[in-house]
């Protein structure tokens, strides 16, 4: 019988990789593992297995308010990461840019300026992606 932990974290898994890209959600996957077992265990099991997937809020306003709450904490790698979920979740870039603009009021036009920053990186990254996948 497999150890219901251990599904946990293949549900998890299976989530990250709807939201990131099976390569990503492995390589995140390899990163956490490698760092911390505990953390790998908690970030797939709990919030990829158990949060992400819940009824109440939609994939896209779940990453949208995600987003938001990384802008407002100052916490560049997790909101780069998210900005690229959300997009997989169905978020618009301008969506994502509003999302931004409304934080200016709440967390601060620095904070604004910064996760307008981020997103433009992670737009920047997947145009440069797609006008390499169209030259193929």
């Amino acid at each position: 019988m497999p150890d219901p932990s251990e599904e946990r974290i293949q549900r998890g898994l299976e989530q990250f990789a709807k939201m990131a890209g099976r390569e990503r959600a492995e390589e995140l996957q390899s990163t956490w593992r490698e760092i911390s077992p505990s953390f790998e265990s908690f970030v797939l099991g709990v919030l990829a297995g158990e949060v992400w997937p819940r009824q109440e809020l939609d994939p896209r306003t779940r990453s949208l308010v995600t987003v938001a709450g990384l802008a407002a904490l100052g916490r560049p790698r997790a909101l780069t990461l998210n900005i690229e979920m959300a997009l997989g979740n169905g978020a618009t870039r301008e969506e994502i840019r509003e999302t931004m603009l409304q934080m200016a009021f709440y967390a601060g036009f620095p904070t604004a300026w910064e996760g307008l920053q981020a997103a433009d990186e992670v737009f920047r990254k997947l145009d440069e992606a797609d006008a390499t996948d169209g030259q193929a």
